[in-house]
């Protein structure tokens, strides 16, 4: 399968071939006075992503920039064709900038003349199919808890402004003077596996987890203090 990049050299490739009237082989620049021109992909350039709508992904576009030169004399009536040819079609896309000595240095040949020319290329992105849906659809319906507890030290000291938030969820709230915090409205599934709800606590310079069990009416977490 010929990919986007290798299309786009050969489809600039063969145009060059019928705008010069001698073929166009795709390789670097080369130091070979009868030996024509030549096409040679230099960089991949970004290019405007347009958005799609309905759900569908557009295709991802970008910019195939290759370098056309020849060597000597017999070149320049090639390249005058090239340019005529793209200039009365107004395509390819031709940047006459292309005499920056370190490339030619770079290629390890003489400066000569020579076209960038711009094609443009897109990569389709299929969107995913969905899998097909095998069972009927079932509807179940969540428990609202609302879970109260208390934040306490080693000593069960309360602890003030500790953030208590259930992990994965925007459910959060911060305990007060007396450590203690409440919690509305956190989904809970009675059908499903009996496990605890996770929380986090943030404040006084540390971040630990704690599991609590649903079913307990006085919820305590104890904050050990960091490890030396």
């Amino acid at each position: 399968m010929t990919g986007a990049i290798e299309a786009a050299v050969a489809d600039l490739a063969t145009w060059l071939t019928g705008a010069a009237g001698d073929p166009v082989p795709v390789g670097p620049p080369r130091d070979d006075p009868d030996g024509g021109l030549t096409v040679w992909p230099l960089e991949l350039r970004p290019a405007r992503q347009t958005a799609a709508g309905g759900g569908a992904r557009e295709p991802y576009r970008f910019v195939v920039r290759l370098l056309v030169t020849g060597a000597g004399p017999a070149a320049l009536p090639a390249l005058d064709r090239v340019l005529a040819a793209a200039a009365t079609a107004g395509e390819p896309e031709v940047v006459l900038t292309a005499g920056d000595p370190q490339l030619w240095r770079a290629f390890g040949v003489a400066p000569r003349p020579a076209l960038l020319v711009d094609v443009p290329a897109r990569i389709a992105r299929p969107a995913p199919v969905a899998p097909p849906v095998l069972h009927p659809l079932r509807l179940r319906q969540l428990d609202m808890l609302t879970l109260d507890g208390r934040v306490v030290g080693p000593e069960r000291q309360p602890l003030a402004a500790m953030r208590v938030e259930v992990i994965g969820t925007p459910y959060a709230t911060a305990t007060d003077h007396s450590g203690r915090f409440r919690l509305v409205g956190v989904p809970h599934d009675p059908d499903g596996p009996d496990r605890p709800v996770r929380v986090r606590l943030v404040g006084r310079g540390r971040v630990l987890t704690a599991d609590l069990d649903p079913a307990d009416p006085d919820l305590v977490i104890v904050c050990a203090p960091p490890a030396d």
